[in-house]
């Protein structure tokens, strides 16, 4: 099995520079409609069994693109959205970035698995949702030659793929970015799920991390 995590394309929030993060509201902009066709351009190649989309309309905009064009159905799922950022949401100062940004830290640098803020989840409460669907994919395709794709955000990304593939590190993701549509290809083996292609950059040693 491979899955592929894909990021959503470009949305009306990110022009706006605004927290969107339970983004119902948000849609895609034209070059966002662009992006997610040519992603899907990209994984027409593949035989891929379903598409899995965060609810957040960009994501569930660019899977429907996606999907149209590989002829197969998109699923919704909640464990693929975006973290809730609580009091922060549809704001776009600098004071509620700086929040935004401060949480960050808390987790990437510190550790601090339980901060959030006022109405938010936590690093944990994200790690509950996130992680049982992926071992549910596991279960289901792991053994088979089965292509997912997953579409969902650079947040929850972020926090999540260094927990459930054994060789992805926050440094690793400093240095190769999650730009819009960007693709993380990860493959199922005894030891577990490894990154073995992010976007054009092969992971040479996917078994020695």
């Amino acid at each position: 099995m491979r899955i592929y995590f894909a990021r959503h394309g470009e949305s009306q929030a990110n022009l706006l520079h605004e927290i969107s993060n339970r983004g119902l509201r948000h849609g895609l902009t034209l070059k966002g409609r662009t992006q997610a066709l040519l992603l899907a351009e990209r994984l027409q190649a593949l035989p891929v069994t379903r598409v899995y989309s965060s609810p957040l309309l960009r994501a569930v905009e660019t899977s429907l693109l996606v999907a149209n064009r590989l002829e197969v159905e998109v699923e919704v799922v909640d464990a693929l959205r975006e973290y809730d950022c609580g009091v922060l949401e549809g704001r776009s100062d600098e004071e509620a970035w700086q929040g935004w940004q401060a949480l960050f830290d808390a987790w990437v640098k510190r550790h601090e698995w339980e901060r959030r803020l006022e109405g938010g989840e936590s690093f944990q409460d994200i790690r509950r949702r996130f992680e049982p669907f992926i071992e549910g994919l596991v279960q289901q395709y792991g053994d088979t030659s089965a292509n997912v794709v997953c579409v969902a955000h650079g947040g929850v990304y972020w926090m999540m793929l260094p927990v459930v593939l054994r060789n992805v590190t926050t440094e690793m993701i400093s240095r190769y970015g999650f730009d819009y549509t960007a693709c993380i290809v990860a493959e199922w083996r005894s030891g577990g799920l490894f990154c073995v292609q992010w976007n054009e950059h092969v992971i040479e040693d996917a078994d020695n991390r």
